[in-house]
């Protein structure tokens, strides 16, 4: 997965103008009921997902994930959105993040380092050449999708930044700005977002910083402009709209962890045989499909990072 994905990845404009091709011709469309049928879903902890009348596209012909899976839409993959800043509410996350400032940006990096200070998005993106790489992405909700992410391995920060001996976890932290963002009135979360990493799994090289998806910057919907992937962890670790990143010592608690305990654990390692206590993890619905499919230990990432999780109990660390 550390090769250089571009040439596999259609560019937004080429897939876009398919796209209008094919309804030329009566090929693109859904129905009501399938769209209707997307809808199946618990309602909780975030990432992203259809909005009601938006018709999916076909996945373009040969594009296709590590285990042969297609594409997820674009216009699923921007529409469909867990992101609680903004509101609760899926398909009003588009229409209230289009105002959403992401330029200028920076991130600010502390903690035990060695190279502490602000690092803009403008020296991030001349820094760190942007591979392409498609990921599944498993919502702890029961849904998923397959994203065609941009962005750089996590591990080319760390090591710029030299993180000191001590140091055993990467803590990150998403805007905070109750002006701009309405959902951060929401009193029952404990603002700001807080997500973390051990430093192992920071180290991994699936692990991505991502700024761009289907060839394109990413949008606020979907956290711009930097945001973390981790493909074998449920989507609510993939922190959006990054302010801050420290190096800490002790393990970080994220804001789902500190908002229900007893439903989100700090690895949140996708795991077919832990279910959350109020629904089943063995089965998930692919955006775009009408039938559940199992799912697979470490969202299907097993052979490249089990290691980490050697001598483990997978339950007693959910």
């Amino acid at each position: 997965m550390s090769e250089n994905l571009q040439d596999k990845i259609t560019p937004l404009k080429r897939y876009t103008t398919r796209k209008e091709f094919l309804k030329t011709m009566g090929v693109v469309g859904v129905s009501a009921a399938v769209l209707a049928a997307c809808q199946d879903k618990p309602f909780i902890a975030g990432d992203d997902l259809p909005a009601a009348g938006i018709t999916p596209e076909p996945s373009s012909a040969g594009l296709t994930d590590d285990l042969g899976d297609s594409l997820t839409s674009y216009d699923d993959v921007i529409s469909y959105n867990n992101f609680y800043e903004f509101t609760t509410d899926k398909e009003g996350v588009v229409k209230l993040s289009q105002d959403f400032q992401s330029t200028p940006w920076a991130v600010e990096i502390g903690g035990l380092v060695e190279n502490p200070g602000p690092i803009s998005m403008e020296e991030i993106r001349n820094r760190y050449t942007t591979e392409e790489r498609i990921y599944r992405m498993r919502c702890v909700e029961g849904w998923s999708m397959v994203i065609p992410w941009q962005g750089f391995p996590l591990a080319r920060l760390l090591e710029d930044i030299k993180p000191k001996p001590e140091a055993k976890y990467v803590r990150f932290e998403a805007i905070y700005d109750p002006k701009s963002l309405p959902g951060q009135g929401n009193k029952y979360f404990p603002w700001p977002y807080v997500e973390g990493l051990r430093m192992d799994e920071a180290y991994h090289d699936l692990t991505l910083m991502a700024t761009g998806l289907y060839g394109e910057d990413l949008l606020p919907q979907n956290g711009a402009p930097i945001r973390l992937v981790v493909p074998w962890k449920y989507g609510f670790k993939s922190i959006k709209s990054i302010v801050k990143i420290d190096l800490v010592e002790e393990m970080p608690v994220s804001l789902w962890m500190e908002s229900a305990p007893n439903e989100y654990g700090f690895y949140a390692n996708v795991n077919p045989e832990v279910d959350h206590p109020r629904w089943s993890q063995a089965t998930e619905r692919r955006i775009g499909e009408l039938s559940r499919r199992p799912s697979l230990l470490f969202n299907g990432y097993e052979e490249e990072v089990s290691h980490l999780y050697e001598g483990m109990d997978l339950v007693k660390n959910f």
